[in-house]
């Protein structure tokens, strides 16, 4: 299972000071031998830390979402030196990211970034429910990286260039605001919006910043919390997807105008469609058409309806 570990018990006995001492210089030997042998920096900053991020010699962005692990239920006395060699079994590590006490003792989990989606995956299979000491075992899987806040109670009159304006005022790293078209008057949102940051750092810092109860927009009390983060689907389920999930569609749009509009690429690649007030599912008779309709149609307009389409798996 891999949920933080709560068990603090630093094990058998208290420590002299002597022997204290001479446990934190150790540590600290252990880990110098580690930069020295990886060439990895190493820094703490902000209740954790940080080795690596980037490796040395690296060149180009961070990797992408899907390439971190979260790793809980470690041993509050374990460090890296012991924790980055198990962990590069998986492959190269683009960080490793230790929290931290003001003890000195790891808080019990850790995230660790791989290069690439396979590090990560190898990670998982490897190393979750790994015995890591006699009777002690790690839990290690996905983590969520969540870079998207849900913004509840604004003003229905605001348009997205508005509510994208006042967020890249109010908090820092702002790249994007979806907002959904109220199904009854497309002039209005549904008073809710889903903004995109930089970076889950970021995310986080605005989500602090704006705790209900001690923020307004426009005058208004807002509701704040974490937006359900998206899953990655891998190719295996991609090579099974053949129906597409249509939202923010008019009332007065029929069954017809969809089958229409999504086999216009392709006269005949649609099965069979399904209209449900202002969202509908279109399903195909292959999976190459329902991929290409995806890129097709994604933001295209539809009786003067923007719409947003999705794989559904």
């Amino acid at each position: 299972m891999c949920d933080e570990n709560q068990d603090s018990s630093p094990g058998a006995g208290a420590l002299s000071p002597e022997n204290d001492y001479m446990t934190s210089c150790a540590k600290e030997l252990a880990l110098l031998a580690l930069m020295d042998k990886t060439g990895y920096d190493m820094i703490q900053v902000n209740g954790q830390r940080k080795y690596g991020g980037p490796p040395p010699g690296w060149d180009g962005p961070p990797p992408p979402r899907g390439c971190e692990v979260f790793v809980g239920k470690i041993p509050r006395d374990m460090y890296e030196d012991e924790l980055v060699p198990l962990f590069e079994r998986a492959g190269r590590i683009y960080e490793f990211r230790l929290m931290m006490e003001f003890s000195g003792e790891n808080r019990g989990y850790a995230f660790v970034m791989y290069i690439n989606r396979d590090g990560a995956q190898r990670a998982i299979q490897m190393l979750d429910n790994h015995e890591i000491r006699p009777g002690k075992y790690i839990g290690v899987c996905v983590s969520l990286d969540n870079c998207r806040l849900f913004i509840g109670s604004i003003p229905k009159d605001k348009r997205k260039e508005e509510i994208l304006e006042e967020m890249k005022k109010v908090t820092e790293g702002v790249m994007d605001v979806i907002v959904y078209p109220s199904s009854g008057d497309k002039t209005k949102n549904r008073g809710f919006a889903f903004v995109e940051y930089e970076s889950h750092k970021a995310a986080a810092m605005a989500r602090r910043k704006l705790i209900p109860g001690t923020f307004q927009l426009w005058g208004h009390s807002i509701q704040v919390d974490w937006a359900e983060p998206e899953k990655d689907v891998d190719e295996e389920v991609m090579q099974r997807v053949r129906v597409l999930y249509v939202r923010n569609l008019m009332l007065s749009t029929t069954e017809e105008t969809l089958r229409q509009e999504f086999s216009r690429f392709k006269p005949g690649s649609v099965e069979r469609v399904k209209k449900l007030t202002d969202y509908g599912f279109v399903h195909y008779r292959h999976r190459d058409d329902a991929l290409a309709a995806l890129g097709l149609m994604n933001g295209a307009a539809i009786d003067g309806a923007i719409i947003e389409v999705k794989t559904v798996v």
